[in-house]
């Protein structure tokens, strides 16, 4: 039967709705405004107490990487990840490569969520073991996918007031401490920035690798792309913008609580043994919390840390469970499990349950120290690949009469440049573990390929039918 032309409906597409503000604010909740706090006495330790200068060094590389995220992403609108920049624009192979990074980092945040809230809860209820809240959160998380849930973007605004609130609180309490005991000069000093007796440029480099935890996510606002009111302007602006933000942001955070506890080396004296040391470090900033505001803004930090961290480690889980399902969707990893559907949820239930068991595993052998600096191992690789992508792409490729050394070679150069010194300053145990999980991906790569004689399939991470 002919239809009519005038009754046929046209199909439903992505609508360009999204401003430039609207897309710098979601990635500021991705990256959440408390990133830099939970990181502040680690930070602090291996850079000896320069940790506001590793945040505002590691911006500087990720503000050159958010130009080269936003240029792909112009290129290559419907991807948004360095698994298809680097495909596409360097090797399909490197592509996996950089997939496999990405992949890490999936199934290391929710690890790594676990472990601060397992930590934090403890701090607030001391007398329930640590290894028991690692089982709580590690199961509530899967738990709660299993269960279909999922968290809406107005929960996200609404957790972005609140803890910004208490961050405000925070800063503060730690400024009219500061003035109380030292007056405005204790306010204004060189220190969090500089200290001849201890300044370090190794040092320096192991403490920024770490601090640039704080900025990991900042990637993702490019997958709105479609959705964007003038995508090849704004994505770009919006990545450069949130990486702006969230290092003078979180900059300020940290040098106010360093002004409010100069002597950095104090967390860990009279700890005994690793754990405590470990403890001590992740407690850190709850300690100044507790100095400058008393026991109502150390509880309402903890809280806020530990209901961010839940919000964190719930999506990690599921985003995982969806990396998983993409790849298992289009073989390149076996379907029959990881492209499994629940029938009552329609979620990848068994990829889920599969992160969780991964999830408890490596709360139980990692730390929070050592679960960001391999979040940091693979996301700096896929941040070098992107750059060099975004070179190949918009310099080598470019038609003559539009390239630009200064535009389109020396901002991803920098980038690739400084993000290579930052990984270079990884500890050799990251190297291990992560050089491991490397070493799988490229073994798993040689066997699907024969030996990399065939192309890898691109995987396609958007929604089918």
């Amino acid at each position: 039967m002919n239809v009519p032309p005038e009754n046929i409906q046209p199909p439903v597409k992505l609508r360009r709705v999204l401003t430039l503000g609207d897309l710098v604010i979601y990635g500021i909740v991705l990256i959440q405004p408390v990133a830099a706090l939970p990181l502040f006495g680690h930070a602090n330790d291996i850079s000896r107490g320069h940790a506001v200068t590793t945040i505002l060094i590691a911006m500087i590389a990720m503000v050159f990487t958010a130009i080269s995220y936003g240029r792909m992403a112009s290129r290559y609108p419907a991807a948004g990840s360095a698994y298809t920049y680097v495909g596409k624009a360097l090797n399909p192979h490197l592509g996996f490569i950089a997939g496999w990074c990405m992949f890490m980092d999936y199934l290391l945040v929710p690890i790594l969520c676990v472990i601060y809230t397992s930590v934090t809860a403890h701090h607030l209820l001391p007398f329930v073991p640590y290894s028991l809240w690692i089982f709580v959160f590690a199961g509530g998380f899967t738990l709660l996918n299993l269960n279909g849930i999922k968290v809406a973007s107005r929960a996200n605004w609404i957790m972005m007031v609140v803890m910004s609130a208490v961050v405000f609180w925070f800063m503060a309490a730690a400024a009219r401490y500061v003035w109380n005991i030292q007056g405005p000069k204790g306010l204004f000093t060189i220190q969090p920035f500089y200290r001849p007796e201890t300044f370090s440029w190794s040092a320096i480099g192991s403490g920024t690798a770490l601090a640039a935890l704080t900025y990991i996510g900042f990637d993702g606002l490019t997958t709105l792309s479609e959705e964007v009111e003038n995508p090849r302007r704004n994505v770009l602006l919006a990545a450069v913008l949130t990486c702006l933000i969230t290092g003078i942001w979180s900059g300020l955070q940290v040098y106010l609580a360093q002004v409010s506890w100069p002597d950095w080396s104090s967390f860990v004296h009279g700890t005994a043994g690793e754990a405590a040391r470990t403890n001590a470090l992740d407690t850190a900033i709850m300690a100044v919390a507790k100095r400058v505001g008393g026991n109502g803004l150390d509880a309402a930090l903890s809280l806020i840390l530990l209901v961010g961290s839940v919000g964190s480690g719930v999506t990690g889980q599921i985003g995982a469970a969806r990396l998983l399902y993409g790849m298992g969707r289009d073989k390149v990893l076996p379907r029959t499990f990881f492209a499994h559907l629940d029938r009552k949820h329609a979620g990848p239930s068994w990829n889920i349950l599969f992160i969780g068991v991964l999830t408890l595993i490596g709360a139980a052998v990692l730390n929070y120290e050592e679960s960001a600096r391999l979040i940091n191992f693979g996301a700096f690789l896929a941040f070098i690949g992107v750059n060099i992508a975004s070179i190949r792409e918009h310099f080598f490729h470019a038609p003559k009469t539009l390239r630009s050394f200064l535009l389109n070679f020396m901002p991803p150069a920098l980038g690739a440049i400084v993000g290579l010194l930052i990984w270079k300053s990884l500890p050799l145990k990251t190297f291990f573990i992560g050089g491991a999980w490397m070493a799988i991906g490229i073994f798993y790569l040689a066997f699907r390929t024969s030996g990399f004689r065939k192309k890898t399939m691109m995987v396609d991470f958007s929604d089918k039918g």
